[in-house]
Parts: C-alpha cells; sequence; structure tokens
C-alpha cells in the first residue's frame, strides 16, 4: 500500500496488523506455546488440552518469523518444539504430535492421512525448514544447525541400512519423512520443490547469512559455534565474491567488522565487481 500510495489503506492494515498480534497474544497462548487453532465450536487445538495435535511446530515458528517482537514467550515456544517435534533418533522433525487418529472431533482433511504420514505428525519439510529459521532469529546457530542436519537428505543415507530405511533418492528433498511404525523414516514425495527451495534458504541465507539484494549481497552468518571458519562463492553477472567467515572465539552471530578487499568497510551491502574479477570479503564474528 506504501508502495503503491494508499497511505490511509496502509495505515487500516497497520492498524489491524496490531489488532490480531492482541488478539493471539490474548487467545492463542496455551501457557508453553501457542495453539494451532479454534474449530467451529471455539475448542482449540495444538492445545495441552488437545488428546491429538497436543502441539504444532508453524504456531511456534512464525511466532517468531511473522515479524512480531520476539518475547520469552516465542523463546519458550520454540523449544517446546524441539523437546516434543525434534526426533534426533529418528532423524525427524514432526510436523506435530500426537498425529490424529480416533479423535471424534473433526480437525478436516488433515486427518485423512494415516497417522505419522505427511502433515498428519510426520515431518512435513516445509515446517521443519522454518522452524531452523525460527532458532536463527532467536540467535541459536547450534539448534538451527541441527534441524538443517535431519533436514538434508545426504544423512539418510550414510549407511545402506539407513538407505534401506528412507527408500528414496538421497539427493533431493523428501516433502515428508513418516513417524510412526512400521514406516519411522521412510521418505514420501521426493523432488518436492517447495521444501527445497525453503531448506536452501535455510542454509544460505539463515545460517551461512549470504542474502542476495538490489546491487549485490548482505552479509549476517549465524553458524554453528564449533565451526569457527566457514567459506562461500558467489557468481555475479560480471564479476564474483570470495566470501571468508571467521569466527575466532566461537560466538556463531553478530558481524564485528567486514573487509572488502583487504579494506574495512562500513557499507551494509557488498557489491559484485564489473570487471570480470574476484572481490574478497572477510566477515568477522564477535
Amino acid at each position: 500500500c506504501v508502495h503503491r500510495g494508499d497511505a490511509e489503506l496502509a495505515k487500516h492494515w497497520r492498524r489491524r496488523m496490531v489488532e490480531l498480534e492482541g488478539a493471539v497474544e490474548a487467545n492463542g497462548w496455551d501457557g508453553a506455546w501457542y495453539r494451532r487453532a479454534l474449530d467451529d465450536d471455539g475448542q482449540p487445538w495444538g492445545s495441552r488440552e488437545s488428546e491429538e495435535c497436543r502441539i504444532d511446530s508453524i504456531a511456534q515458528s512464525w511466532s517468531v518469523l511473522s515479524g512480531s517482537a520476539v518475547g520469552e514467550r516465542a523463546r519458550e515456544a520454540l523449544r517446546a518444539a524441539e523437546a516434543e517435534l525434534v526426533r534426533e533418533d529418528d532423524g525427524l522433525v514432526a510436523l506435530l504430535w500426537p498425529p490424529f487418529d480416533t479423535t471424534l472431533r473433526d480437525p478436516g482433511y488433515i486427518k485423512s492421512y494415516p497417522p505419522g504420514v505427511r502433515e498428519n505428525g510426520g515431518q512435513y519439510t516445509h515446517a521443519a525448514a522454518w522452524l531452523g529459521w525460527a532458532f536463527a532469529k532467536i540467535g541459536e546457530p547450534d539448534r538451527a544447525m541441527r534441524i538443517l542436519r535431519l533436514i538434508n537428505p545426504i544423512g539418510h543415507a550414510l549407511t545402506r541400512e539407513a538407505a534401506d530405511l528412507y527408500r528414496v533418492e538421497p539427493y533431493v528433498l523428501a516433502a515428508d519423512i513418516a513417524s510412526v511404525p512400521p514406516h519411522v523414516g521412510r521418505g514420501g514425495w521426493t523432488w518436492y520443490t517447495g521444501a527445497a527451495a525453503w531448506t536452501w534458504r535455510l542454509g544460505i541465507e539463515v545460517i551461512l547469512g549470504i542474502k542476495r539484494v538490489e546491487g549485490g549481497v548482505r552479509i549476517d552468518p549465524c553458524i554453528p559455534t564449533n565451526w569457527r571458519h566457514a567459506e562461500a562463492r558467489m557468481r555475479g553477472p560480471a564479476g564474483n565474491l570470495v566470501i571468508s567467515i571467521e569466527d575466532p572465539d566461537g560466538v556463531g552471530r553478530g558481524v564485528l567488522d567486514v573487509e572488502v578487499d583487504g579494506k574495512s568497510s562500513r557499507d551494509s551491502v557488498v557489491r559484485f565487481p564489473e570487471d570480470g574479477s574476484d572481490r574478497r570479503v572477510v566477515v568477522r564474528l564477535g
């Protein structure tokens, strides 16, 4: 609305945004996480009161990714999602838990999937990527990387046993991974471009912190604290950026200094060279 010059409509939507934010905080908080939804009778899903779908990851992730001020509630919600939904032994991040199965209430289409398959309590990879993104946004690089590692299909085929369990290609993203016996760990719908795009963005834009913007790239890493160093090379239309991220103290985030071709830079955007050369960028964290 602002870009279109409609100041009145922009004012209306800003006011509505504040109203919705207040409504979420007043009615959506369940005591340790955010509820997923209310049904037509006003009963919650994604609540401690729910026998099935007690907690859902999307509501927790988007309490951070929505752009609202990140308070202690959002941090507590992410910790709850990690505790309830991240299944390290099974190599997956469930969308919700427990799955819909015998409840007499009707949550709609989602219940048409068997328990633990796709959105019904399996890993839905879009949502798993959002959870990793949310951890990075609150300054938890090791937790963000843990999620990316679980999503990475290569990790599901490091041994013959793992590959036999996963059953699908280890070089593309699966939209979903099953979470309930006898199919725990089995990949589902592969070559899923949306899941691939979100996972790619989690790794490149969020963890490495390298994001294309108009005129170049902005670099704001959130790397695992045990990395200490990372490198990337980006091809531009007429020149390249060779990026080194230095984190000698293992803090993981917080840009201390940016050096471009040996000189300190205060510009938030690093521009590509236009003469076919490599521009060397050093980003120091601290």
